[in-house]
């Protein structure tokens, strides 16, 4: 850096000497006189004008030179060079090789070139640093890393899977080992965090799992839809973060970050059996976690918690989420739906139409357009479950004859009739097989023959026939 100014207020300002200029700037003596001589010819004094800034004023010394180069090396297009290594193929060597056929006298070595271009790349980046207000935001991730349990009969080690949230204003952080991170277990988990939260914030913010989200999309995600039913409940919004964009959800990186050093590392040593053990310990290194102190700031993730965002939390609902599977459903024509094993009924004119199962605990509930059709228990082995009600008048009227029916049938009309009709079901193998056989038949007189009388047809003569 040229210390034009340095030498003129201290040669001006100061009034020292030229070799005690040379001694403070560490120029040499003369450079400092050809600076002295130019700035007299340019009718420079201390102090300078306002106006003047460091370009202008280097310009004035030095007219034919570039003020901002220090280097007679040709510097790259750098943001030619970003886009050119976007192309499939394309390395920084062969690029470095077209710019050195270019400037031979005027290049970079190779790994100058390479270290100039990453410190423009990591000049174009910008992050913008997230302000979160109290009660607003909870985010949430499963963590890459398992905890091993293994089970104390077969000595079998099965991975459980680390679920963790976070709150943006306070980083008060929640954590637990489920098995698995499908729909029932992500839900379950959701469910937890809030109790141990106390409290509903108004946005969550998830990752773009299969089990919250049925299509990612930057604009326009479609959220499952027992997500949907969970965020209804519990009076919230979702908002899963982009894809392939970690920082929308930055908060959930670094806790679950804090979790694997704070919780996981000191599980290593530890041989768990249960998924209950797990949690239990789990939950007592939490505490410790929560109450640890900041590094740079007043106070713990706890107090920060008090203070902040337990006050700005809206209430829980009476009743915790129970977990509700929806399904899309065709009816069969023959006005059924299959879930699982077993089979529901629906009413018949719905035969073909898509409809909505929703299947709890104990029931199985059928929506069309929002409203609901039929309601049945929830059954776990196959069969079928039909309401009558379901049933064309045809099909109800075939359904109703029974065995049992045909036989009080034919015992209001009398002993006779009940006695045949007992035995015809005996005799068959199945009892459907006698609902069609024909009734007893009187025998009739026979009549004696008469024999045909001949006759001769009047219009043709000569033939005979029956008459």
């Amino acid at each position: 850096m040229r210390k034009l100014r340095d030498v003129l207020r201290l040669r001006h300002a100061a009034g020292l000497s030229i070799r005690d200029i040379s001694r403070s700037t560490k120029l040499s003596v003369g450079g400092i006189q050809k600076l002295l001589s130019r700035a007299e010819g340019l009718q420079l004094s201390w102090p300078l004008p306002t106006d003047l800034d460091d370009t202008r004023l280097a310009q004035l010394f030095y007219p034919g030179a570039d003020p901002g180069s220090r280097t007679r090396h040709q510097v790259p297009d750098w943001p030619a060079v970003h886009q050119e290594l976007k192309r499939p193929h394309v390395t920084k060597r062969l690029l470095w090789e077209e710019y050195t056929q270019h400037y031979p006298n005027r290049c970079y070595s190779y790994s100058q070139f390479c270290d100039r271009y990453r410190h423009w790349r990591g000049q174009q980046r910008r992050t913008l640093r997230q302000s979160h207000q109290a009660g607003e935001k909870c985010f949430v991730d499963y963590s890459g890393s398992t905890v091993p349990v293994m089970d104390a009969e077969t000595g079998e080690v099965r991975q459980a899977q680390l679920f963790v949230a976070v709150l943006g204003a306070s980083n008060y952080t929640f954590a637990e080992a489920t098995w698995t991170q499908s729909l029932p277990d992500w839900l379950g988990s959701h469910s937890r965090a809030l109790a141990f939260f106390g409290g509903c914030p108004a946005l969550i913010v998830p990752d773009n799992l299969r089990s919250g989200v049925s299509a990612a999309c930057r604009y326009d995600p479609d959220l499952n839809p027992s997500y949907q039913q969970w965020a209804e409940h519990y009076q919230v919004a979702v908002l899963p973060a982009r894809p392939y964009k970690p920082r929308d959800k930055a908060k959930a990186e670094v806790a679950v970050l804090v979790v694997q050093r704070w919780i996981l590392a000191r599980l290593r040593h530890h041989r768990l059996f249960s998924l209950h053990e797990v949690n239990r310990c789990i939950a007592g290194l939490l505490e410790d976690l929560n109450n640890r102190p900041f590094k740079q700031l007043p106070g713990s993730r706890r107090s920060a918690f008090e203070t902040l965002d337990k006050p700005a939390l809206k209430s829980l609902p009476r009743q915790p989420y129970r977990y509700i599977a929806i399904k899309p459903v065709t009816v069969h024509i023959d006005y059924h739906v299959q879930y699982q094993t077993h089979y529901y009924s629906v009413p018949h004119q719905y035969v073909g139409e898509r409809l909505d199962l929703h299947a709890g605990e104990t029931l199985v509930e059928l929506y069309y357009r929002q409203q609901r059709i039929a309601t049945h228990p929830r059954w776990d082995r196959p069969g079928f479950t039909t309401n009558p009600a379901h049933m064309p008048a045809r099909h109800r009227a075939q359904h109703q004859w029974s065995p049992e029916r045909l036989l009080r049938w034919a015992r209001d009309i009398g002993p006779d009739v009940d006695n045949w009709v007992s035995r015809q079901l005996e005799r068959r193998a199945h009892p459907e097989q006698a609902y069609r056989v024909p009734g007893p038949v009187e025998p009739q007189q026979t009549l004696p023959r008469q024999p045909p009388q001949w006759r001769l047809s009047p219009r043709q003569p000569g033939r005979t026939g029956p008459a």
